[in-house]
């Protein structure tokens, strides 16, 4: 006779919960690339995804994250699409002739900017897990005549790039959005020549973010409640392989936070970030 007394529901896998969330930011974002399109809400939290039918709104939301109008001005219309929190190319200190990836590149808007940065001799590749975002990049590629980026779709966790090809790699708030950073250190630290370095602005938390954010999809879609521990950070980069690690939180940034997700409070737990390192 069977068990009836047992009610509890079926274990979930760690790759299934994974897998969920992945699936989730990447509708969330596939929204963000069609309302921009449309010049329309995708109807996310944050500041609706830094999407708006009013190019002035972007720009002052790029120019608060530490862009010039220099930068602005030399991209294609859409490609600043407002997203990020900061600015990697102001630490990249990118060469010309230098090999560029950028994790999680959605309208190119870095990628176009490390573009004239490397110069005809160097080479950019975005990686994006969302095909609508990948056709508005190369979308952007076109109509600004770029002959030294391309866009690739795939996932962070499992770069489509060969091993040892970059000299840098570039990032802008979309490592916390993954729920599976070591492999993402991992990845990048293979893709990565010897003496390659990291030049990425994300979102890190400063204090343990409670459950019921790191549950709330909204603030996971919206770039804060999957954020690490900076010293979580730290040890994940170290056991990737990576040295000189630099994690710099920018305290001012939890202004533009509080505009992301009004009277919710996760400014007091997380901040924008620099974060740098060498592969050996």
């Amino acid at each position: 006779m069977p068990d009836l007394t047992n009610n509890s529901a079926p274990e979930v896998s760690l790759t299934d919960l994974q897998d969920s969330h992945r699936q989730e930011v990447r509708k969330a974002y596939a929204q963000v690339a069609v309302a921009s399109n449309s010049n329309g809400c995708c109807g996310i939290e944050s500041s609706c995804c830094g999407v708006s039918d009013d190019t002035a709104i972007n720009t002052l939301i790029s120019s608060r994250l530490g862009y010039s109008q220099d930068d602005l001005a030399k991209v294609p219309s859409g490609a600043d699409m407002g997203l990020g929190c900061g600015n990697p190319k102001a630490i990249a200190a990118l060469q010309p002739g230098e090999v560029v990836v950028d994790l999680g590149s959605g309208g190119g808007f870095d990628c176009f900017l490390a573009a004239a940065e490397v110069g005809d001799a160097g080479h950019v590749i975005g990686v994006d897990m969302t095909p609508d975002m990948l056709s508005k990049a190369r979308n952007n590629a076109l109509r600004g005549k770029y002959s030294n980026v391309e866009f690739r779709l795939g996932e962070i966790e499992a770069l489509p790039i060969a091993d040892g090809c970059a000299d840098v790699i570039i990032s802008n708030c979309v490592i916390n959005l993954s729920p599976d950073k070591d492999r993402v250190f991992r990845e990048a630290f293979r893709i990565l020549k010897p003496g390659g370095r990291l030049a990425i602005s994300d979102v890190v938390a400063t204090v343990e973010i409670p459950q019921e954010m790191r549950n709330d999809p909204q603030l996971v879609s919206g770039c804060m409640g999957n954020a690490s521990l900076i010293e979580e950070l730290e040890d994940i980069m170290d056991a990737a392989g990576f040295t000189d690690i630099k994690i710099e939180p920018k305290d001012e940034s939890r202004e533009f936070i509080r505009d992301w997700a009004p009277g919710r409070g996760i400014e007091e737990y997380v901040v924008s970030a620099t974060i740098e390192a060498t592969r050996p």
